[in-house]
């Protein structure tokens, strides 16, 4: 009988341990806990093949569950299965046509795909259930721009400044859509420039300027008018800034003059980058020759804060024995439209794309101190008219220990056509 006790207490024993050792290896998770296994194995793992297996699971526990059937949509999308993500977007969409993270991510789908007119629709009629969300206001706006549409992209945009004047987002993103939107535009400038004592008669500088938008990005071409040291002389100049993607430009330039008072040849190259939250990064270079070469390296951070923009720029000009250096803080303040500012500069050293003191560089000066301020003032006038007024100060170290002042003052007017 006591054996028999035994074998039972034995048997008992075996079978709970089964039981157990079975539940530990197929433990039965919940829908929310295999969504987080599937976020892992995407986010932590970068195992996507991992995170759409466990995300089907889940979806079988709760086929309803937005949240992770978006998810796995887009780890299709992700690994470049764009009809599965389709499909899942639109069984969300189906059930749910206001949900507006699934519209953005099928949105996506499209664009990436270089379906800019088929992601319209999608934000189209996303835009029916949210008339007011931003994020699909601003995607509607990037999409028109893609497709050309620029007076439509605008209006996109400014009716979301409209809701909200320091949406950075917006504002960056209105002054690429009218870069884009103005065909051709013609300009003039002129500049006075002021010496207390360094020279004895002003600078004068005049520019007529003519730019157009080509399918690379704009061009212009410039023709500059100088007299300097009594001489008159004449510098002509081609600027383009070619787009790359979305979120890369660039800036080239050429100039050539026969004119001492100009640099014989000039060139200019920079790299430009959007980076998150509005920040812009810039690499590049200046060539000027004055019989003989300049090179400077320039680099610059740039963002827009609301209805504000800062910049800080450096140039580093390499010698045999020495590296010269300026810096430049610019902020500029919005005040209505992205034409319309009060901005200020103030820096030191002397800067080659600053047409008042550019030829200066070469010269012994420019390894002495300099520091300045310059103020500006920008007016849209009808949207066609844009009227530019600056004045300018600047302390300059021309002979060691010995220091002069000069100020300068320009006007520029710009007529667009579109």
């Amino acid at each position: 009988m006591r054996q028999n006790h035994l074998t039972l207490k034995k048997v008992t024993l075996l079978f709970i341990l089964i039981c157990c050792t079975k539940n530990g290896f197929s433990q039965d998770f919940s829908s929310d806990e295999l969504f987080t296994q599937a976020r892992n194995a995407a986010f932590k793992e970068d195992d996507y093949s991992k995170a759409i297996l466990l995300s089907k699971k889940a979806l079988e526990k709760s086929p309803d569950y937005a949240d992770i059937r978006i998810f796995l949509g887009r780890v299709y999308t992700w690994s470049d299965k764009n009809e599965a993500a389709r499909k899942e977007f639109n069984i969300v969409l189906k059930k749910s046509p206001d949900n507006e993270e699934a519209s953005i991510a099928l949105a996506n789908v499209e664009f990436w795909n270089n379906k800019s007119r088929e992601a319209l629709k999608v934000i189209n009629a996303a835009l029916e259930h949210h008339p007011s969300s931003v994020d699909l206001l601003l995607y509607k706006a990037r999409l028109l721009n893609d497709i050309k549409k620029w007076s439509e992209a605008e209006e996109v945009v400014e009716l979301v400044l409209k809701q909200d004047a320091t949406n950075d987002k917006a504002r960056s993103m209105l002054i690429k859509i009218k870069d884009n939107s103005f065909k051709n535009q013609v300009g003039i400038s002129y500049e006075y420039v002021y010496f207390d004592k360094r020279f004895n008669d002003p600078w004068h500088l005049t520019s007529i300027d003519y730019s157009t938008q080509t399918s690379i990005g704009s061009v212009i071409a410039r023709v500059n008018y100088a007299n300097r040291f009594l001489t008159n002389g004449l510098q002509y100049e081609i600027d383009a800034y070619p787009s790359f993607t979305e979120n890369s430009r660039a800036y080239m330039s050429i100039g050539y003059s026969d004119a001492s008072i100009f640099p014989k040849y000039r060139a200019g190259f920079s790299f430009y980058y959007d980076l998150p939250k509005s920040f812009e990064a810039e690499a590049g270079f200046r060539y000027l020759n004055f019989g003989s070469d300049t090179w400077i390296y320039t680099a610059s951070v740039g963002k827009y804060y609301k209805s504000y923009w800062f910049n800080f720029r450096t140039y580093l000009t390499p010698s045999e024995n020495d590296l010269s250096r300026s810096f430049s803080f610019s902020t500029r303040y919005y005040y209505s439209g992205t034409d319309d500012y009060i901005g200020i500069r103030i820096g030191s050293g002397l800067s080659p794309d600053d047409s008042s003191n550019a030829n200066l560089i070469g010269t012994s000066t420019y390894k002495l101190t300099t520091h300045n301020i310059n103020l500006n003032y920008r007016k849209t006038i009808k949207k066609l008219n844009v009227i530019t007024l600056s004045a300018g100060f600047e302390n300059q170290e021309y002979r060691v220990d010995t220091r002069g002042n000069q100020i300068d003052f320009g006007i520029s007017y710009s007529r667009r056509f579109r």
